[in-house]
């Protein structure tokens, strides 16, 4: 699996590199977006290490750009001064966020739990199974989401809630279900985290993402895929 670190502290995407090596993972390096840009371009990536804050383009910027063309897992990093950004990165693509400074062994744990998702979907096995409620259908074989025909693009996480939340329609999970079930890893303080995808997938499969027809909040409780 390869792996694209991009960060402008030499000594961190080091550092990054050397723990990511040592669990047998190939490492490109980036010191801006730009390099990262370019690094995704150049080479076949698994996933995206990236820092907010860097010069020429920051890693909000890089994000944007690219998930034009690409899903590939990405995980931003991010200073505890910088959670504005951290959100704002979560709704622009970002699958996941790690704040600095990390515990290597977390970081390593989020990288493996990343890439089990994105090998998983991206893996050739045959899967037959549809999942729907009303109007949103998905075909869990090609990955796709419709709403009453119109394709959807979903990130890999927010195509792992919806299908969770599909295949379940009706049940509710709470936020730390979710969380579990999805990131495969147990929850700390998961809130922020599961309510920027969920708003997120809203806006995406809603006509109306303020009066949601599908995706409904349990006040007190959690989510539920409504059934239709």
């Amino acid at each position: 699996m390869n792996i694209l670190v991009c960060d402008d502290d030499k000594a961190i995407v080091d550092a990054i590199g050397i723990y990511l090596e040592n669990e047998g993972y190939t490492i490109f390096k980036a010191f801006n977006g730009l390099e990262a840009i370019e690094g995704v371009k150049d080479h076949e990536v698994h996933l995206i290490i990236m820092d907010i804050m860097m010069p020429k383009m920051d890693g909000i910027r890089a994000t944007m750009e690219i998930r034009k063309r690409n899903n590939i897992p990405l995980i931003m990093l991010s200073a505890k001064s910088e959670d504005h950004d951290k959100i704002l990165g979560l709704n622009l693509g970002a699958d996941d966020y790690i704040t600095k400074p990390f515990n290597p062994l977390e970081l390593i744990a989020r990288v493996k739990s990343q890439l089990r998702r994105y090998t998983t979907f991206g893996s050739l096995e045959t899967k037959t199974n549809i999942y729907q409620t009303g109007g949103l259908l998905i075909d869990d074989e090609s990955r796709t989401v419709t709403v009453d025909g119109e394709e959807v693009h979903l990130t890999p996480v927010q195509y792992k809630i919806v299908k969770l939340l599909t295949a379940n329609a009706g049940k509710v999970f709470t936020i730390e279900d979710i969380y579990e079930k999805v990131w495969n890893e147990p929850s700390f303080n998961p809130e922020n985290t599961v309510t920027v995808h969920i708003r997120k997938i809203r806006e995406k499969i809603e006509i109306n993402p303020k009066e949601p027809k599908y995706l409904k909040v349990v006040w007190g409780v959690g989510y539920k895929m409504e059934k239709i």
